[in-house]
């Protein structure tokens, strides 16, 4: 969990808990300095007497501190050796040749007999720093080969009866031993791309008024794929640079440490996830650069993207259009490009084409809005089901305004809605973190403190196994006594992740959700790069590295790394097939355990026999078990290989579209709960026509909730068995 307050570069984002001197046992009173140096206000040891064999130009100066920084404060550190830059080597190629569509075979092995065991004595300065300029000098090369090849490809037409696939998974590919392997891959990769775009015309041709052949269909679909083509040749063509090669190459090194570790050229000091909220004119979509690709993240709620269900965490933007002008090809392009493409003026329309997580396309057409921060802030609803109330308590992130002390925390308004929520005299609360990514660790503590009476929340090590644990020890009384529900799902991550721990451990409350939750455990700090061999402060800018310190574990021991929590109830989730958790990314830390911190949960609370109710319940859900049936139909048949032949590729599409319309059905199947805004609120929400509209939507979608239907089952069943406060 990185912290959100935001810094010059030169100052290093270290907590105060975790400073380098608790890590390496020194202090800035006793310490002889003589062999230690200052990364900012942070001591570490020097690197040793051993000087470079090379005079360091300043791409092989910045590696020099990114490899001080990853010895000396990640969490995790790697020895750096042959059986290391071998792994750089092919980890490098394939960040750099995504799809093995440009790399020959041949080319690979004549680099890695020249590099492919001296990468470990470039990354110490022993050797100059050529490899990855080497290898970038291929890529351009054949790149210039290529465009040519696949230019001419286009100005014939394709015959798709024949059957033949392609299997688009990079990871099961190899590079092609031959320019004729090579070719028949490039052939069949644009002949796909020109397939998709004709089973799209097809489909619109249907309803169009002025029908065309498929013949005009299929010329049609190759100009298209042609200008995307060539857009992304030229995007290609500008990141063909030492600049991008030296990134590629170095975030290659700092994230087979593990995946959030990352590497922030001076240049680009963007986060890993752009987001898209904020006061500017925007849809509220995060954005994240993954595989090669931009990928859709998290929505902010009542936003464009929001709004319009269309959108899915992990769908690819392939192209963006400014209102009806012709899309804007994205490949090659980085995150901070994309985002300049869909902010624009208020009430203009920008349309994204889509690749679904099921491997469908799909156009969405937006309008622009301001969106407005509150949109991010804790809210409440009251829901009414048999004569009682309930509430529910919607948290898209922990967030919290550092800069100011005035500044709005989650913390705190969460306490507000829970007094708001008990005026209007409800029964039971839901704490719904479904989605949310994280934030403020503090404000978990706190956030947990209005739930039981004080005790351990969190305990956090370092590398050297130094453990402290975070506690709610503020001395006031519990909040919010009644029952308690936590919904979670695959994208609540790390302060969520430890929130729902922290009520899990504590017999606090029952959390439901899909199998796990997402499983990041990792603490990650900014570090600048911005210093020389004696550490001090230089004005040349070196860029930053955001590098993994700590790892959390639940005071029951257990890490949330990897594993996540496992609901006490779990549900069928529409996305449980689909790789996003943490256990599904490369390099990813690994779950352990350390020893139990010491802790009361026996406050006369007992949920097994609400647990098993619900199970029983969500067992024999017509609902659930839709999601269920559907959710496996889309793994089993979404593979990445495709049919080539129209007729077979456009069965297989409509039966993906024909299972999402299923589950889609079942989503918005369930008999409507009564909702409702607390009366304060009101002039809140309803202040204008725009508010108006969007929180009505938000009461509709939560009462057409499945899994919020079965929190508030959980909660009646609790208040039947007597279960409903904490002892006194």
């Amino acid at each position: 969990m990185t912290s959100r307050k935001s810094f010059p570069i030169y100052v290093i984002l270290l907590s105060a808990v975790l400073s380098v001197f608790a890590i390496k046992g020194i202090s800035k009173s006793n310490t002889d300095k003589s062999n230690y140096m200052y990364i900012g206000d942070n001591l570490i040891p020097k690197p040793g007497n051993e000087k470079p064999l090379i005079v360091p130009n300043k791409y092989e100066k910045i590696i020099n501190n990114v490899m001080l920084v990853l010895k000396e404060l990640h969490y995790a550190p790697k020895e750096i050796n042959d059986d290391f830059s071998k792994l750089i080597f092919n980890d490098y190629l394939k960040n750099l040749d995504v799809s093995k569509d440009l790399f020959l075979q041949s080319e690979v092995d004549a680099l890695d007999k020249q590099y492919g065991n001296l990468i470990d004595d470039e990354l110490k300065l022993k050797v100059k720093s050529n490899f990855y300029k080497a290898a970038g000098e291929v890529y351009k090369k054949n790149l210039e080969t290529v465009i040519p090849y696949v230019t001419n490809l286009l100005q014939q037409p394709f015959d798709f009866t024949t059957n033949e696939t392609i299997n688009a998974d990079a990871d099961k590919n190899v590079f092609p031993k031959t320019e004729a392997e090579r070719n028949d891959f490039w052939r069949k990769k644009i002949k796909l791309m020109v397939l998709e775009r004709l089973n799209d015309l097809i489909n619109q041709n249907e309803t169009a008024k002025v029908k065309k052949t498929q013949k005009e269909l299929e010329k049609e679909a190759r100009e298209k794929v042609q200008k995307t083509v060539l857009r992304n040749f030229d995007a290609q063509k500008r990141k063909a640079t030492e600049e991008e090669y030296f990134k590629t190459f170095v975030n290659a090194v700092v994230q087979s440490f593990d995946p959030h570790t990352e590497y922030f050229p001076p240049v680009d000091k963007r986060t890993f996830d752009e987001e898209m909220s904020g006061n500017y004119y925007g849809i509220g979509a995060q954005l994240k650069e993954e595989d090669g690709n931009i990928k859709i993240g998290p929505l902010t709620y009542n936003s464009p993207a929001q709004k319009s269900g269309e959108l899915t965490q992990g769908d690819i933007i392939v192209a963006v259009a400014q209102g009806d002008k012709e899309p804007e090809d994205i490949s090659g392009f980085n995150t901070r490009e994309v985002v300049k493409l869909i902010r624009g003026k208020e009430d203009t329309e920008v349309s994204l084409t889509l690749k679904k997580v099921d491997g469908t396309i799909k156009i969405v057409k937006l309008i622009r809005k301001k969106l407005d921060l509150d949109q991010t802030f804790a809210k409440s609803t009251i829901i009414n089901k048999d004569g009682k109330k309930f509430g529910m308590i919607y948290l898209p992130e922990f967030y919290a305004n550092f800069d100011s002390p005035d500044g709005r925390r989650c913390a705190m308004d969460v306490a507000k809605e829970i007094i708001k929520l008990k005026t209007e005299g409800v029964e039971g609360i839901i704490m719904d973190l479904r989605h949310n990514g994280g934030g403020s660790l503090q404000d978990v503590i706190n956030m947990v403190g209005l739930f039981i009476p004080s005790g351990p929340v969190v305990q956090v090590k370092d590398r050297i196994d130094n453990i402290r644990v975070s506690s709610d020890n503020d001395g006031k009384t519990v909040l919010w006594e009644g029952p308690l529900t936590v919904l979670v799902n695959e994208f609540s991550a790390s302060a969520s992740e430890i929130f729902a721990a922290a009520i899990q451990d504590h017999n606090r409350g029952v959390i439901i959700g899909s199998s796990s939750t997402f499983g990041k455990g990792t603490v990650q700090r900014q570090i600048t790069l911005n210093f020389d061999e004696k550490g001090k402060q230089i004005e040349e800018d070196f860029g930053s590295l955001k590098v993994t310190m700590q790892k959390f574990y639940r005071i029951n021991g257990g890490s949330t790394q990897l594993k996540g929590v496992i609901p006490d109830v779990v549900v069928p989730d529409v996305y449980e097939y689909y790789k996003f958790r943490e256990k599904d990314m490369d390099y990813s830390l690994q779950w352990d355990e350390i020893a139990k911190a010491q802790y009361n949960n026996d406050y006369g609370l007992t949920f097994n026999e609400s647990i098993e109710k619900s199970k029983t319940r969500v067992s024999k859900n017509t609902f659930f078990n839709g999601i269920k049936t559907n959710a496996k139909k889309l793994d089993e048949i979404n593979d990445k290989t495709y049919s080539l032949n129209l007729e077979t590729y456009g069965k297989e599409r409509k039966q993906i579209k024909a299972i999402n319309d299923d589950i889609d059905k079942v989503l918005k199947g369930r008999d409507s709960l009564s909702t409702s805004f607390i009366k304060s609120d009101e002039a809140l929400y309803f202040i204008d026509k725009d508010k108006t509209e969007s929180n009505k939507r938000f009461l509709d979608i939560v009462s057409k909730d499945v899994y919020i239907h079965e929190a508030i089952n959980i909660i009646n069943d609790l208040i039947d068995k007597k279960q409903i406060a904490l002892k006194k």
